[in-house]
């Protein structure tokens, strides 16, 4: 694979975002790419899935240049479809997921993030939601994940200010479940040593519960931000949004 690798060593198969000169961001054929390895993750023997990004960072989500390129509405689509395959696979894999996360999550790499077991933070790294600079609404399940983990009218106000958290408030939210100071390499050494003899059949058999539990919810999340996600690409704040990315200027969005 050219955009992620992926790799099992021992007990942990290592899922790594690798297009470092664009900041991890996701394009059509990462994502394809990303899929894959959740797949072959899923399938191997590793007991944990560590995702981690090359380079300055975890990954800047979606990428402008392929949004760009979504002038057909069956290619916008094959993108949901591996959006949401990617959410699914992590939500359900039957492994502890890990995110270890360096420089920024941003839009969508934060979803995925928050979909994984357990969310750990450089002491320097930032995460965002900021879906709102291009006129667009968080995909990946991400009001599903949020509102796990915060409640709904603080999701609602993280979204919607596309706030920067430091790796203190997003800890002090419960939106990481911890914060380290190493390399990301060294700390994922220290992070899953207390999982390798751990009873983690006894652990999937919990997260299968809660997952089932909560599944109809998750899948019914995803097909609305896929419909308003389709609606809002149309519109002229998105347009806006994206031009003023490309010019490096303060969007001006419509008055409502």
């Amino acid at each position: 694979m050219t955009y992620i690798n992926g790799q099992l060593d021992g007990d942990i198969f290592e899922i790594v975002f690798n297009r470092p000169k664009a900041y991890n961001s996701f394009h059509v054929d990462m994502f394809a790419e990303f899929k894959e390895a959740c797949d072959t993750a899923e399938e191997s023997s590793a007991k944990i899935v560590v995702i981690k990004g090359m380079g300055k960072g975890f990954s800047a989500g979606g990428d402008i240049g392929m949004m760009l390129k979504q002038d057909r509405e069956e290619d916008f689509h094959r993108v949901m479809d591996l959006i949401e395959g990617i959410t699914l696979s992590l939500a359900r894999m039957k492994k502890v997921t890990i995110a270890l996360v360096h420089g920024a999550a941003a839009g969508l790499a934060f979803s995925f993030a928050l979909s994984c077991d357990y969310l750990f933070m450089h002491q320097d790294a930032k995460l965002a939601m900021n879906f709102n600079g291009i006129g667009l609404i968080p995909d990946g399940g991400g009001h599903f994940f949020l509102t796990k983990r915060v409640s709904e009218q603080t999701a609602k106000q993280l979204i919607w200010s596309g706030q920067k958290l430091s790796a203190e408030e997003a800890l002090e939210l419960r939106l990481a479940d911890g914060v380290f100071q190493e390399e990301v390499d060294l700390y994922q050494k220290v992070c899953v040593k207390p999982f390798i003899n751990m009873p983690l059949q006894a652990f999937i058999e919990t997260k299968m519960i809660y997952f089932q539990q909560s599944e109809s919810q998750l899948l019914a999340v995803l097909q609305k931000e896929r419909a308003a996600q389709a609606r809002l690409r149309q519109s002229y704040d998105h347009k806006e949004g994206i031009q003023a990315f490309l010019e490096k200027r303060p969007p001006v969005f419509q008055k409502v």
